[in-house]
């Protein structure tokens, strides 16, 4: 402050030449603009950073996205093994909570069959066949037995070989994934689904549900299928630690990400805001009175 004036963050970092603009950063609109500056200087192309700073701040999303690779080669297991600082399993543990480990600690893991604690994430990874604890895991869901076996045979699997899978957030993954796993609430994940509508220009968003196995299933159907999904959590997901709020599922294939996120920022610099509950607005979820028109705020007169 000088002068009984208070600078401003652009004032600052002008005048040390250092630091971090934050007024800058707290408009959409130019925030927008500086990530999509940063995507011309790097090929066309938003980093995985710009992606996660975007999503966090213009988004509000809370946790970190998660990327994910499974690992077919040896050659790339070991080089993983050899290069990048990572941590393993204590004892076996759900796919879901390597997932939140990485999410919200931002770890590293690697995770092999004999540290993998889940069945039905042991099944859709190709770990485990069809067997009848497989089928019993899914009889409080269907009407019988017979139900219970035909609709696990509609889920997607990986093809055999799987060596071992990788869990890391997005900004610090330190290898190109397979697919982002995140977790939102609805109309965060609204937004991504319709960005993701118009920057691959396709429509309808198709969203699958299938029982028991929401995240180890949703990333291998996602990985097979190469479509993005929105898709609620397994039950007891909560109560297991896996979630925090009771959210949504999104996952999106590694190389989708970059173009939803790339047009959300091009259409906040359009309308001035991320927001499509009010659009041009800045926050996502806005939600004052279900959008009461009555809820009027504007300049006062000039006297």
């Amino acid at each position: 402050m000088a002068d009984g004036k208070q600078i401003t963050g652009t004032e600052l970092a002008q005048q040390k030449g250092l630091g971090i603009d934050t007024e800058r950063y707290l408009d959409d609109v130019q925030l927008a603009k500086g990530l999509i500056e940063n995507a011309e200087q790097n090929n066309g192309k938003l980093t995985n950073s710009d992606i996660v700073f975007a999503l966090r701040n213009l988004l509000k999303m809370k946790y970190y996205p998660v990327a994910v690779k499974y690992f077919f080669s040896e050659t790339e297991l070991e080089a993983f093994k050899k290069n990048v600082d990572y941590q393993v399993a204590f004892r076996p543990y759900t796919f879901c909570h390597f997932v939140a480990a990485s999410r919200q600690r931002g770890d590293i893991l690697l995770g092999t069959s004999d540290k993998l604690g889940c069945t039905n994430a042991k099944y859709v990874m190709g770990w485990k066949e069809l067997d009848e604890g497989e089928i019993k895991s899914h009889l409080k869901y269907t009407k019988d037995w017979d139900q219970a076996e035909r609709f696990i045979n509609t889920k997607k699997r990986l093809p055999p070989g799987l060596l071992a899978f990788a869990t890391a957030p997005l900004h610090r993954a330190p290898y190109v994934p397979d697919v982002i796993h995140g977790i939102s609430d609805v109309l965060q994940s609204y937004h991504l689904g319709n960005d993701w509508c118009a920057a691959h220009d396709t429509h309808p968003f198709s969203m699958v549900m299938t029982m028991n196995s929401s995240i180890c299933h949703g990333c291998v159907q996602c990985w097979v299928t190469k479509q993005p999904n929105i898709t609620p959590m397994c039950s007891s997901s909560k109560t297991a630690g896996k979630t925090e709020q009771g959210e949504i599922n999104w996952i999106w294939p590694g190389d989708q990400m970059e173009p939803t996120v790339h047009w959300m920022l091009e259409r906040t610099v359009r309308d001035g805001g991320v927001s499509f509950s009010r659009t041009g607005e800045t926050y996502p979820g806005l939600d004052i009175c279900k959008l009461c028109s009555f809820l009027v705020f504007k300049k006062p007169k000039k006297l």
